[in-house]
């Protein structure tokens, strides 16, 4: 991902003081319900589209990308770029950075984050598949197993799949995605 530019927050600031930003936000709904950046827009990164998206702007313009601390942002800004759209740029340090530099942001209702509940879920089925295999079959280890060669997995490759499962269960969505705390 070399391609992907990045601009800290200081430098996004400064360009928004301009009205010169156009910002795209690519965590979930649900993340983006509970802060984020004043002047962000959803557009989540599972359903990230390039050309669907650079059909609603003006392709010379710059497309600012922020997540929760810049590695999200950075693979859809490498998406864009692979798509053929390379005027987009990550914010370095996501909507994390920029919170804590005291930058204008929305706060809505809080969740409980994607991370914490793949740790929920795989705790819970190590756990259930543990006590299984000494009480009823060794052969429940075998679950406990799998478990942990796919979060060794999602460690390595930056990707989890039971995360991008979560995401689409019905108590991480919200309401109209794309403004979703209702400014």
């Amino acid at each position: 991902m070399s391609d992907v530019k990045t601009v800290t927050v200081d430098e996004l600031a400064m360009l928004d003081a301009r009205g010169e930003i156009d910002l795209v936000d690519v965590r979930t709904p649900l993340e983006f319900r509970e802060v984020r950046a004043l002047m962000a827009e959803n557009v989540p990164l599972d359903s990230l589209d390039p050309a669907d998206l650079m059909s609603q702007r003006d392709p010379a313009k710059t497309l600012y990308v922020i997540c929760k601390s810049g590695a999200r942002g950075a693979k859809a800004c490498q998406k864009m770029i692979d798509a053929g759209y390379a005027n987009v740029v990550n914010v370095d340090g996501g909507t994390m950075a920029w919170d804590a530099a005291g930058y204008p942001v929305v706060r809505g209702k809080k969740g409980v984050s994607l991370e914490r509940q793949v740790r929920i879920v795989a705790g819970t089925i190590v756990l259930i598949s543990g006590i299984l295999a000494i009480t009823v079959s060794p052969y429940f280890a075998i679950i406990a197993a799998i478990m942990g060669a796919g979060l060794a997995g999602a460690g390595i490759l930056d990707s989890c799949l039971m995360g991008m499962m979560l995401a689409k269960m019905p108590w991480n969505q919200v309401k109209n995605d794309r403004s979703c705390c209702g400014s």
